[in-house]
């Protein structure tokens, strides 16, 4: 797949040639939900807790004796029908977490990037940083990369995802107060950013990183 490559300025210098295993793959919608239902569910603290009619705070004495009151029967206080009882199968705090194949997640991710590439979402960009790890400096290339009127708004709006070719803590550090701007790494991609990101940017060296890094996970 061919895609033109943009300076931060926002002008078109060349055209690279992204590996059609990762962006040219038809679209598996099943894969892609299980890989965001993973990790949505391995973000889920689980300390929810509620207190059964053994753990909460009462007497085991009845209220009223059995028979003879014109009442219906009853249990003690701490019975679930009563107010301020224990809770009927209430939530216990329990591991939401669980691992999704490899191979799985791995298709997800070419399925998002090859659905973003051909929605027209993904742009090519040249490799960057932000030298003074300032947001200002960061808005500006954003805002080039950026086309229409009130672009500097429309650029800190969308929800963006940059895939950066290393662990970059400049260019982090810019982006720390654009509330909808997340940074991945090549080798550290998330489902669910990607997958609901209205723009994706990819760096050069990024795109390169990427084909050798699931090119040797087959490998394996």
């Amino acid at each position: 797949m061919e895609k033109k490559v943009y300076s931060i300025d926002g002008k078109e210098i060349r055209t690279i040639d992204l590996d059609d295993k990762i962006f040219g793959l038809p679209v598996n919608e099943d894969v892609i939900y299980y890989a965001i239902t993973n990790e949505l569910a391995n973000k889920r603290v689980g300390t929810a807790c509620t207190k059964g009619r053994a753990e909460v705070h009462g007497s085991n004495a009845k209220p009223y004796k059995q028979k003879g009151t014109g009442n219906a029967r009853r249990g003690d206080k701490k019975s679930p029908i009563t107010v301020g009882g224990g809770t009927i199968f209430g939530p216990k705090p329990r591991d939401y977490s669980y691992a999704l194949p490899k191979k799985e997640k791995r298709l997800a991710m070419k399925s998002i990037l090859s659905l973003q590439a051909q929605n027209d979402r993904l742009t090519v960009v040249e490799d960057f940083t932000v030298e003074s790890g300032k947001t200002k400096d960061l808005v500006k290339i954003l805002t080039n990369l950026t086309q229409g009127e009130k672009a500097a708004q429309v650029a800190q709006d969308t929800r963006t995802v940059i895939l950066l070719k290393d662990d970059d803590k400049l260019i982090k550090r810019a982006g720390k107060n654009l509330h909808n701007v997340h940074f991945l790494s090549y080798n550290r991609l998330r489902a669910h950013d990607l997958f609901y990101a209205r723009k994706v940017i990819l760096l050069e060296g990024a795109a390169k990183n990427l084909s050798e890094f699931y090119a040797n996970l087959e490998a394996k």
